[in-house]
């Protein structure tokens, strides 16, 4: 991608998905321990061509949506309408003040898109101004008549699969969504149908087969069939740190600044709940320690922002076609007391990680008053990550 245009996405989640069955609506449904609106919006919010997603939901899913993608970064929501393509427009309205050069318009039901694909439909709009990715006709294709039978069968070479992201020139499309509820059209399929209508021309890119979008409930047990054969390398890993207390008025825990008569003893900022899980992940994935990635004796990292080490740590396990099942974080020390702090820290740790906050534990526990914790002359911190990653992985731990 060597575009240089200012492009936002919309994620359109505002349907109920009723032929998806039982279980509320599809978006809201998990996979291999996901849900699916995480899966589809989290390729765009941390894609490095785009400025902005926007998602478009449901009011009466406000809670549910919060819950269900914490930790990515997204415009606030926007109600959507009675059809998807009231939807787009009230997404398209809403980046209306920020102006892109390009949109994107993705389907929150097809949750496999990733940053080839979104690279592609950036560069597709740039090069074209309207353009849709699509797949080949693998089968025959019949045209059957109302009566059941064949009437026509169609040259599958001409005929394509249509998916999203669907890309435009942000005013382009914003305009023919305008003309169309000025006539009251309010029966197209898609964007792309819609810009057909308003006299654009489409064209096309290279799709992609796994990005499918849900629709029954066959398909959600074929993806968590594939997803849990593509995961079935469940890892633990195991991290522990320490620091002392030094000078200060604070100290930094999972994420918190949190108030204290003394600071930490640290090159970085000395989180030591940070820096246990960071090295837990990476003991999971066989890959080293904090210390191999970010050496002490590298002044780039005095004083740095641990949650840049958990993210780096996060990304190590995406980069590896894998996720994250669970975090499980103790901290030892007398005080500062952990437990009226102890949500906060969930939260924040989730937030860094992308995680649902039902993966991400901290507990607090004292020593006793034995040990250079009872004394208070530290904190520690133990940590466990439960990850999975695709069987075959051979990536060996990396040199240290």
């Amino acid at each position: 991608m060597t575009n240089h245009h200012r492009t936002a996405a919309i994620i359109v989640a505002a349907g109920r998905g009723l032929r998806a069955g039982a279980g509320g609506p599809k978006q809201y449904r998990s996979i291999a321990g996901r849900t699916v609106i995480a899966r589809a919006m989290q390729p765009f919010c941390s894609h490095p061509g785009l400025i902005a997603v926007q998602p478009v939901v449901n009011p009466d899913d406000i809670a549910i949506f919060n819950e269900a993608v914490g930790g990515l970064r997204y415009q606030s929501p926007v109600n959507g309408g009675a059809t998807r393509q009231a939807s787009v427009h009230a997404g398209l309205e809403a980046l209306a003040e920020l102006a892109p050069d390009i949109v994107l318009i993705h389907d929150a039901a097809r949750p496999f898109a990733n940053e080839a694909l979104i690279s592609r439909a950036i560069d597709a709009a740039s090069a074209t101004g309207a353009a849709v990715p699509v797949i080949p006709v693998t089968d025959t294709i019949k045209q059957v008549g109302a009566g059941g039978h064949v009437e026509a069968t169609p040259d599958r070479s001409q005929l394509r699969i249509a998916q999203t992201p669907q890309a435009f020139r942000f005013d382009v499309i914003l305009d023919a969504h305008r003309r169309a509820a000025r006539d009251k059209r309010d029966d197209f399929t898609d964007d792309a149908a819609l810009a057909e209508w308003a006299g654009l021309t489409v064209a096309t890119f290279e799709g992609d087969p796994v990005n499918m979008k849900l629709t029954t409930p066959a398909d959600f047990d074929r993806e968590e069939a594939r997803l849990g054969a593509a995961l079935g390398d469940v890892r633990t890993g195991i991290g522990y740190d320490v620091h002392a207390f030094g000078e200060g008025d604070h100290v930094m825990i999972c994420g918190i600044r949190v108030p204290h008569s003394r600071g930490f003893l640290a090159h970085s900022d000395g989180d030591v709940g940070l820096h246990a899980l960071v090295d837990a992940i990476l003991g999971a994935l066989a890959d080293g320690d904090i210390g191999s990635h970010f050496p002490p004796s590298d002044p780039q990292w005095k004083g740095a922002a641990s949650d840049r080490f958990l993210t780096y740590a996060v990304d190590r396990v995406t980069a590896r076609g894998g996720q994250i099942a669970h975090l499980d974080l103790t901290l030892i020390c007398e005080r500062p007391k952990i437990g009226p702090l102890r949500e906060t820290m969930r939260a924040r740790v989730a937030e860094i990680t992308g995680l649902p906050l039902g993966r991400v534990a901290v507990k607090a526990t004292t020593s006793e008053r034995l040990g250079f914790t009872g004394r208070e002359e530290g904190i520690a911190a133990m940590a466990t990550a439960t990850i999975r990653l695709p069987w075959g992985d051979q990536t060996s731990e990396r040199s240290n």
